[in-house]
C-alpha cells in the first residue's frame, strides 16, 4: 500500500489525484486515508508548571507523601489530613495537591471492604422425558369489577408442554401453591430425586411453604433471574396462547365461570391443540408417549402421497416431522459440561403420595390420575381452607410478599383480539 501511495504521489503533479488512484487500482479515500497516517504526530511533552516558581520540589512532595502514609494519618482521607494540619499551624499544600501527588504514584483506591455484585446463576435445565422438568407460574384474570381479579396456577410440563394440574383462585399465597404441586406430584406418581420444577422468583414460588414441601418430596426447585423472562419461556408462552384464545371473556362474571371457560380450554390445549414445539402433536400424545405411533401414521401418509405424485415432490422424500429428543431452558453454550441438576434436602415428612393428600391449611379434593391409562381432561385442583393437618412450625424466614399478595390488586392481562 505504501508503494501506491508513493506513485500517485509522484503522478499527482502531473494528473488529478482520482485518476492517479484510478490507475493504480485504489480509492481516493485510501489514499487520503494513509496519507494521514503517514504524517507524524506531535511529540505529546509532559507541561511544567504554568508559572516558574509555583511547583513543589520534590523534597516538598516527598514530605507530603510520608506525612500522608504516616501511622497517624495512613487511615485518614486528605480533607481530613488537611484540616487536622491546619488546626496545628501546619500547611503544607492543598487537598487537590494532595490528591494529584497521591494519584501520580498510584495511592488513591477504595480500600473500604464493599459488597461485590454477585451476578445471578443462569438456570440450565434439560429434559429429555416427560416428568422430568416442570414449569409453573401465575397470572391474573380480570373480575366482574375495576380492580378484581382471579389468579390462574398452571403447572405443565417442560417436555411435552402437557399441563399436568391447574386451578384458579380469588387470592394468590403460598398455601394455594403448596396445595396445587403437591397434588401435582401425587397425581404423575413422581419418584424422589427424578423432577425438577421452574419458577420465577415471586413471592409463592420462593415462599418457605413451597420449598419445604418440595424438599419432604423430593424434588428439586429452580428459580429465573430477577427481572429476567426469559428464563421461564414455557409457562409465559402457555398463557400468551391461552389468554389470545377467542374463548376468553373481556371479564370473567365470576369465579366459576372463570373455571368453566378455563375446563374448556385446557382441555383442548392438551388432546386437540397440535404445538409448533413438539413436532405439532398434542401434549397428551406427547406426556403419554403416542406420539411415535401419530409419526408413523403421519410417514404412511406422506409415502402414499409421494407414491401417487413423485413429480410434484422436488427438493426432498417428504417426512414427518420428527420430536425432539432435548428440551432445553437455557441451553449451556458448552455442550461438554455436564448438567447437574440442584439435589433436594434428605429429610422428607410425608409418606402417603398417591393418595388424596392435604397440606398446610389446604385440603386437595381432586381425583389423582394415572399414567397407564391415560388422564380424562385437564385435571384442576379445587383449594378450600381447612383445619385438617397441624400447623408445622416454619423456619424463622419472612414470607415472600412481592407482587402477587395485594389481596385481589393485581396488574390487567391482555385484552382479548377481536375478530376481523
Amino acid at each position: 500500500m505504501a508503494q501506491l501511495v508513493m506513485h500517485v504521489d509522484t503522478a499527482k503533479s502531473q494528473v488529478s489525484i482520482n485518476s492517479a488512484c484510478r490507475a493504480v487500482g485504489i480509492a481516493p479515500a485510501t489514499y487520503y486515508r494513509n496519507r494521514a497516517s503517514c504524517k507524524p504526530s506531535a511529540i505529546d511533552v509532559p507541561r511544567g508548571c504554568r508559572v516558574p516558581g509555583r511547583a513543589l520540589s520534590q523534597e516538598e512532595r516527598e514530605q507530603i507523601v510520608s506525612i500522608l502514609n504516616s501511622e497517624r494519618f495512613k487511615d485518614m482521607a486528605p480533607p481530613q489530613v488537611y484540616s487536622v494540619l491546619l488546626d496545628e499551624g501546619t500547611y503544607l499544600c492543598s487537598v487537590p495537591t494532595m490528591y494529584r501527588i497521591l494519584h501520580s504514584r498510584g495511592e488513591v483506591k477504595e480500600r473500604r471492604k464493599l459488597q461485590a455484585h454477585v451476578p445471578a446463576q443462569r438456570p440450565e435445565l434439560l429434559a429429555r422425558g416427560p416428568n422430568q422438568v416442570w414449569s409453573w407460574d401465575i397470572t391474573k384474570l380480570k373480575g366482574p369489577r375495576k380492580w378484581t381479579y382471579f389468579h390462574l396456577y398452571v403447572v405443565i410440563d417442560v417436555f411435552s408442554r402437557y399441563v399436568v394440574r391447574w386451578c384458579i383462585c380469588r387470592r394468590s399465597t403460598s398455601k394455594v401453591a403448596e396445595a396445587l404441586l403437591q397434588d401435582a406430584i401425587a397425581s404423575q406418581k413422581i419418584k424422589p430425586d427424578r423432577l425438577t420444577i421452574h419458577a420465577d422468583n415471586g413471592g409463592e414460588m420462593t415462599s418457605i411453604t413451597v420449598a419445604e414441601l418440595l424438599s419432604d418430596l423430593g424434588v428439586a426447585k429452580s428459580h429465573s433471574r430477577p427481572h429476567t423472562s426469559n428464563d421461564n419461556p414455557f409457562s409465559e408462552s402457555h398463557f400468551k396462547t391461552m389468554k389470545y384464545r377467542p374463548e376468553i371473556p373481556a371479564r370473567f362474571e365470576s369465579e366459576g365461570h372463570a373455571r368453566a371457560v378455563f375446563r374448556l380450554l385446557f382441555q383442548w390445549y392438551n388432546f386437540e391443540h397440535r404445538h409448533s414445539g413438539i413436532a405439532m402433536h398434542t401434549p397428551a400424545n406427547v406426556h403419554l408417549g403416542k406420539f411415535e405411533k401419530v409419526t408413523a401414521v403421519r410417514a404412511k401418509v406422506l409415502a402414499e402421497a409421494h407414491k401417487a405424485h413423485p413429480q410434484r415432490f422436488v427438493n426432498k422424500y417428504p417426512e414427518p416431522a420428527l420430536l425432539q429428543h432435548e428440551v432445553w431452558i437455557n441451553q449451556p453454550r458448552d455442550r461438554s459440561a455436564p448438567l447437574n441438576a440442584p439435589k433436594p434436602q434428605p429429610k422428607r415428612r410425608l409418606s402417603n403420595i398417591g393418595k388424596t393428600t392435604v397440606s398446610s391449611g389446604c385440603a386437595i379434593k381432586c381425583p389423582v390420575g394415572t399414567r397407564s391409562s391415560g388422564p380424562k381432561h385437564a385435571v384442576e385442583t379445587t383449594v378450600h381452607q381447612t383445619a385438617a393437618r397441624k400447623q408445622l412450625p416454619r423456619r424463622g424466614t419472612r414470607q415472600g410478599t412481592r407482587r402477587y399478595q395485594l389481596a385481589g390488586n393485581t396488574y390487567t392481562p391482555i385484552q382479548r383480539r377481536t375478530a376481523v
